[in-house]
């Protein structure tokens, strides 16, 4: 998307104006306008040239604008909010020139004493009202520009109706002031007392000067609607020191460039993303994430631009700098969603595109009916003057586009970025969340779950015995063990003839005694396993956890669990949704038996397992036939489901594919922000419903009052009051949407379950055959026919656990010609099928090129 900053737009029909003569640019496939932040996104292959020349062809400005321009622009000062600071000049200005206006009406009706040389002098009392108007429309020239320009160019705007507003109360005024003083030349006295009750001068400043206090009252509510993305802007830092020719140098962060070598100091702000090369440090991350606890780096890990860097020295290469930084990202994603038009906000656009034409035929009406019944010029055009003050296309056009930038701005101060205007308002509407498992609802890595030594041998003992083992293994199990003894502060002891035994286990040697770990088949050659601990063991198996036995000079000394857990959160996460009225599914291309067991425990209402990639697209596909769906991922392969999806949710700690394919990115890859994005969009919609009524309302009730249709219940509505009206409107609505600051999008208290127009399918917490896409089309792999497929079966050496399972799986698969493989590690097989004509020494390759053997196909 090339976003465009647009100047010389007033009102929401400037905005539809701007948008209608943009989108007819050849190559333009859609635009949105912000009246909000005076933005536009194109996408399309139109050439910024063509698109400047059709702004500028409407009657506004127009010039394009970067993420690298803008955080330039936050630091020179070009995006603090200068138009407030201009409007206090101009109502000061108004202010000062109104209130003598104000006295002089003040004499009209309460006979406050007047100055001497105009005590018995009303003409020249009139003359003074005259040039004092005459200052106030000066100092508020810009209503006269903009509205007088948009007329010219047939695209009338809220300035139009202000201005024609004023100048035809001047105007008029002015006839009744040069006929006054020809009835005063002629003696006529009383004739000119009647000519000067008759003028409105006071009316025009008044209608000027009022609007001017809501537009500047607006002006500081719009600045504050952008302080999320304003504090993004300046956290970018300013300059990094980089390693040139072994000498450190000091340079502006927009020179550092990609695999430049640079360090951080303790307590400096990490200038670009990169990946440590020496040192460690706690860093916080909260300018990202919102995390406050700071995070431990060391050698390996990734750091990102604008992150703190509290402790230690580090030593780090560049990996992505410029706008490809995950701050520059952030930025874009803030800033598009601000560009970019909510579905909602298309109802305001079609009424303010013929708003500001209706209103003139409105006013013009209203002032030849009232003659046409008998009354006055002064009366009748009083009533127009009214009809064109209070109508506020302001306030429909700031009703959505206020209340999406303050909710994403609250979205983006909590870790949750809504990458359009659209995201965040379908995310609310979701009526059923498909969440990957591994690494969304689990971890992503092996931890150790239960240590369970036999009797008469302690954990510690157990644990010690298992990190001497395991500490040479590179299986993923092994590294498990390893991280739960570094939690402990234990060390490794030493052993000696360390053997990886593929299938069932290791076994080695500690100053002569043999030790051995492996799965149950292995140990039973090995030792006695104790019937309360097999029956144990076969339960956590039942939990989806793998059992590692471990024995020494043929005693077995225990059991420890080994499993990818799920993560804290994602239970209360899981119910929390439910709560709102959300069908929660799990997707995972994980065997039936892991899936079930991690489906039990994070409560979800539906699983469904042994899915391909492209398996949960299709059940995507087939989830949008119940209901309007999210799915919630982080992987590569999650990537296809995502864009398939009514909305895609990317976990933040995951790839770039899965990040570039979502909607919505959850900064601090945990669950529950899905329930809070929901949430936050579920507030933000109402907000805007909440601004629209008001708008509709003010408008449906206000014009026929300023027309005079209810003067027969003694209701009317003069220009004055009018102009006050119409500026509150419009701060009203502003700041009903900057109550959504207020908003704790993580508090559950006031959930509701929202009533959707498809009800969805009862829960059945079953496994793969509750898939709720109906044969044949079901994407789930299911038995297919002997025309289409061959079943062949390998034997395979080498696999222990689930996590070899998964290996060998993604293996095959990802043969050509290969529906679908089931291993079992238990059974050392692997049952595959596939198209005819398949061949099967490519089956064996891809087994043996993961690390295991291959002993037949049959």
């Amino acid at each position: 998307m090339q976003q465009y900053t647009i100047t010389g737009m007033s009102c929401a029909a400037c905005s539809a104006r701007v948008e209608k003569a943009v989108s007819a640019v050849p190559g333009v496939t859609s635009c949105s306008v912000s009246l909000l932040t005076n933005s536009m996104g194109v996408e399309g292959s139109a050439a910024p040239e063509a698109v400047i020349a059709a702004v500028e062809n409407a009657g506004y400005g127009a010039s394009v604008k970067g993420a690298q321009r803008r955080a330039a622009a936050a630091e020179s000062g070009e995006l603090k909010d200068t138009e407030t600071p201009k409007m206090l000049h101009r109502l000061t200005l108004s202010v000062i020139f109104w209130l003598p206006l104000m006295y002089i009406m003040g004499w009209m009706l309460w006979g406050w004493p007047l100055p001497p040389f105009f005590e018995n002098n009303h003409l020249a009392l009139m003359m003074f009202e005259m040039l004092d108007t005459i200052a106030v429309m000066v100092i508020n020239q810009k209503f006269f520009v903009s509205g007088f320009k948009g007329l010219l160019h047939r695209a009338p705007n809220m300035d139009t109706l202000v201005a024609m507003g004023a100048a035809a109360a001047f105007g008029y005024s002015t006839v009744m002031l040069f006929l006054m003083a020809d009835a005063a030349v002629r003696g006529n006295t009383a004739q000119a007392m009647v000519y000067m009750d008759e003028m409105y001068f006071e009316s025009a400043a008044t209608i000027l000067t009022l609007i001017t206090v809501g537009k500047t009252l607006e002006a500081y509510s719009k600045g504050r609607t952008t302080d999320a993305l304003k504090s993004l802007m300046k956290l970018a830092p300013k300059t990094a020191t980089v390693v040139r020719g072994g000498v450190e140098t000091e340079v502006p962060v927009d020179a550092v460039r990609r695999d430049d070598i640079f360090v951080v100091r303790p307590g400096e702000n990490i200038p670009v993303d990169g990946v440590i090369l020496e040192g460690h440090s706690a860093v916080n991350e909260s300018a990202l994430t919102g995390e406050s606890i700071p995070v431990d780096k060391a050698e390996g890990d990734p750091v990102s631009a604008a992150t703190v860097n509290q402790s230690g020295f580090l030593r780090c290469r560049a990996t992505r700098v410029g706008e490809d930084t995950t701050l520059a990202q952030i930025i874009q994603m803030v800033s598009d969603a601000a560009a970019t038009k909510a579905p909602i906000a298309k109802i305001a656009d079609k009424v303010s595109g013929v708003f500001v034409p209706a209103v003139l035929a409105i006013a013009a009406v209203t002032t030849v009916v009232w003659l046409l019944l008998g009354q006055d010029v002064g009366y009748a055009l009083a009533r127009g003057i009214s009809v064109l003050v209070i109508s506020c296309p302001c306030s429909l056009g700031l009703a959505t586009p206020v209340a999406i930038m303050v909710g994403n701005g609250m979205g983006a101060k909590n870790g949750v970025l809504f990458k359009t205007a659209a995201s965040l308002e379908e995310t609310g509407r979701v009526e059923i969340v498909a969440l990957d498992k591994t690494g969304t609802i689990t971890s992503g890595e092996p931890k150790v779950t239960d240590i369970l030594p036999a009797a008469g041998v302690g954990e510690e003992e157990l644990l010690r015995l298992a990190l001497a083992l395991e500490q040479k293994s590179e299986h993923p199990l092994a590294r498990a063990i390893l991280q739960a003894g570094a939690e402990r502060g234990m060390q490794a002891e030493a052993v000696s003839a360390f053997r990886a035994l593929p299938g069932n286990g290791v076994t080695a040697e500690q100053n002569g005694v043999s030790l051995s770990s492996g799965n149950l088949k292995f140990m039973q050659t090995r030792a006695t396993v104790p019937e309360p601990l097999r029956a144990r063991a076969e339960e956590l198996a039942g939990q989806g956890k793998t059992p590692l036995f471990f024995c020494r000079e043929g005693r077995l000394l225990g059991v420890i669990a080994v499993a990818d857990v799920i993560k804290p959160d994602s239970p209360q996460a899981v119910r929390e949704l439910q709560n709102m009225g959300v069908r929660v599914v799990m997707l995972t291309g994980d065997n039936e038996r892991t899936a079930r067991a991690i489906g039990a425990q994070a409560g979800v209402d539906e699983v469904i397992a042994g899915v391909l990639p492209d398996g949960k697209e299709s059940v995507i596909r087939k989830l949008k036939e119940q209901g309007k769906v999210a799915m919630v991922g982080d992987g590569i392969n999650d990537a296809p489901a995502l864009t398939r999806a009514d909305i895609g949710i990317a976990i933040g700690a995951g790839t770039d594919v899965a990040i570039d394919a979502a909607d919505v990115v959850l900064m601090k890859s945990r669950l529950s922000d899905v329930p809070a994005a929901v949430r936050l969009s579920r507030a933000t919609l109402r907000n805007i419903h909440q601004n629209l009524f008001w708008a509709f309302f003010y408008n449906s009730i206000g014009i026929p009052l300023a027309a005079g249709a209810f003067v027969s219940l003694g209701l009317t509505l003069n220009p004055m009051f009018a102009a006050a009206a119409m500026s509150l409107s419009s701060v009203c609505v502003v700041t009903n949407a900057l109550r959504l600051n207020f908003f704790d999008m993580r508090s559950a208290r006031r959930d509701k379950p929202v009533r959707h127009k498809r009800p969805a399918q009862p829960a059945t917490g079953e496994s793969t055959p509750a898939c709720p896409v109906p044969a044949p089309a079901c994407p789930v792999p299911a038995a297919p026919s002997a025309e289409q497929t061959v079943e062949k079966t390998l034997q395979i050496e080498g696999m222990m656990c689930e996590h070899c399972e998964a290996t060998v799986k993604k293996a095959l698969e990802g043969v050509p010609g290969v529906q679908e493989a089931t291993p079992s590690a238990a059974q050392g097989t692997a049952v595959v099928r596939m198209d005819p004509g398949t061949p099967e020494e490519a089956l064996a390759k891809a087994v043996e090129g993961v690390g295991y053997v291959v002993h037949g196909v049959g």
